[in-house]
């Protein structure tokens, strides 16, 4: 049985427009009633990665959550929204103000439902997740569509990894930085949340060295629905120009059996691809090695790397980096900040938690010279 998904066109972010947009996307799915139980308990959970305001395009559009929030509330459903955070230290003070920035305390002040945080834990399979899950009958995942320095592409799949307890975030960025064995904890997420509905704030996207600061905005002016997170993501890597495949987290999905990316097996219902008229992404430049050979990758992996590195003219020190860096391989010094490049597993955490892009990419002397 094929897997089945929506894609509807949504030109902006005003109210009604988002509204009748993803209305349009669940109904032709059968209906929130088809993935959710009326009057359930609901989590929903979107991408807000920094505290950083809609316009910016790093963070799940509060319009968004607002439509989500009253389709489940038609159907009588007690709505809770959270989100974890790319904050490391001073946890719960730090989470209301990427809450109020975002524009979710405002949206969810105004809608009646509640905005909780993160910050009791169970242990499940492999790692401890949100207790909210235990709280809730169902959770709805709302990532962003972004192109990611470290996962190609942040989607369906890899907006749950904000459903890990806290600091344990670090640990895993930590002992698990190649990006095959990331993908792997990421599928593992997946699989033991599996959430009953999937929207993607497609409507204002990112492009180039994502996921955050150092991305740029781009506008595809799309919503994508369903319950399958790989076929999503499948989907989302053919708008973005790229194979589903050169996602390391579909490639381990698929591997396990969790999804497909083969297009011919999925059912687009609404807009179709051939005639979305969006011109393909701008890939991070760590990605750009994924297109060689696997046997020229296999040989050249030590020499092809990609390091990150600070413009100081755009550093304002501060610290955000040191703070979070899993490896703890930056400091500050006199000058500014340092890298010990020696001890620097390349995460690029640094980049993706710095407020104002001054985190960019080094190349090693192998990869500019064979034009990566």
């Amino acid at each position: 049985m094929k897997s089945r998904l929506s894609l509807v066109n949504c030109a902006s972010y005003e109210p009604h427009l988002v509204q009748d947009a993803l209305t349009r996307s669940i109904e032709l799915l059968g209906g929130v009633t088809n993935f959710i139980r009326p009057k359930s308990r609901v989590l929903v959970k979107p991408n807000l990665l920094l505290a950083k305001e809609p316009e910016y395009g790093i963070t799940t559009h509060p319009e968004v959550v607002r439509a989500v929030a009253r389709i489940l509330k038609d159907i009588g459903c007690i709505v809770v929204v959270g989100d974890g955070p790319s904050v490391w230290d001073n946890q719960i003070g730090n989470v209301d103000e990427v809450y109020r920035r975002t524009g979710m305390t405002r949206v969810c002040e105004e809608e009646g439902v509640r905005l909780v945080h993160f910050d009791k834990k169970r242990m499940r399979e492999k790692y401890p997740l949100a207790s909210w899950l235990d709280h809730c009958d169902y959770l709805v995942n709302i990532p962003k569509l972004k192109t990611h320095e470290l996962t190609v592409l942040t989607g369906a799949v890899k907006n749950l990894f904000g459903l890990v307890w806290g600091t344990f975030k670090v640990e895993l960025h930590k002992n698990y930085f190649h990006i095959e064995d990331f993908a792997k904890i990421l599928v593992d997420v997946y699989e033991e949340t599996r959430p009953a509905l999937t929207v993607v704030d497609g409507i204002l996207a990112m492009e180039g060295d994502g996921p955050a600061t150092s991305g740029t905005l781009c506008h595809p002016k799309i919503v994508v629905a369903g319950n399958d997170c790989v076929s999503i993501d499948s989907v989302l890597s053919m708008i973005m120009g790229i194979n589903p495949l050169d996602v390391p987290s579909t490639k381990e999905a698929v591997s396990r059996g969790l999804g497909t990316a083969e297009i011919k097996e999925i059912e687009i219902l609404g807009e179709q691809l051939k005639e979305l008229n969006i011109k393909p992404f701008r890939m991070p430049v760590t990605s750009k090695h994924r297109k060689l050979p696997q046997p020229v990758i296999n040989l050249a992996k030590k020499l092809i790397r990609y390091y990150p590195c600070v413009e100081r003219d755009q550093c304002v020190k501060c610290a955000a980096c040191i703070k979070m860096c899993p490896k703890k391989v930056i400091t500050m010094k006199p000058k500014g900040i340092v890298f010990d490049y020696p001890k620097c597993i390349a995460c690029f955490c640094c980049q993706e938690i710095c407020p104002n892009a001054a985190i960019k990419v080094k190349k090693s002397i192998f990869a500019k010279i064979v034009g990566l």
